[in-house]
């Protein structure tokens, strides 16, 4: 239940090093699909640091919002540490205030699609995704996730 200090440079890592065993691996994806606040940085890096791989130039990024967070803020240098890798303050402004929410809400920013994964998802975050433009599933329960997953995927996504 308690955070630690360094979980921003932790998720920085995650993001990075995902990408980077995709790369060793050849492996061309469709779509990554993104779960949770530690993930919650990979949109940002696909879409700016490593935008130019040609691996992944069709791949599509769907993050599931949860309602489970944490209190508190991560680092608060954390979005020069980002910035450190060369994307633009514009497109991280969220972070300054390295909390759960702006941390979900610019992972969104940056995905292609989003899908609300708990049924107590709270209102702001709810409005947020409903708002942003992006193609989004809204809560399904357990028995019926998969057939509506995959349509999500094939009707929205790809």
């Amino acid at each position: 239940g308690v955070l630690y200090p360094d979980n921003d440079e932790r998720a920085i890592f995650f993001a990075k090093g995902v990408v980077e065993t995709v790369k060793k691996l050849n492996w061309v994806p469709d779509i990554i699909h993104v779960h949770g606040w530690m993930a919650a940085l990979l949109p940002i890096y696909m879409k700016h640091f490593y935008k130019n791989e040609a691996l992944f130039s069709e791949t599509k990024i769907v993050t599931s919002v949860y309602g489970q967070s944490f209190d508190g803020n991560l680092d608060m240098e954390m979005i020069n540490k980002i910035k450190f890798d060369g994307i633009p303050h514009e497109s991280i402004s969220g972070l300054e205030m390295p909390n759960y929410e702006n941390i979900i809400k610019t992972s969104i920013n940056h995905s292609d699609g989003v899908i609300i994964a708990s049924d107590n998802l709270s209102p702001s975050l709810t409005k947020f995704i409903e708002s942003s433009g992006k193609p989004f599933l809204p809560f399904a329960p357990k028995e019926k996730f998969a057939e509506t997953y995959c349509n999500f995927y094939k009707n929205f996504v790809l």
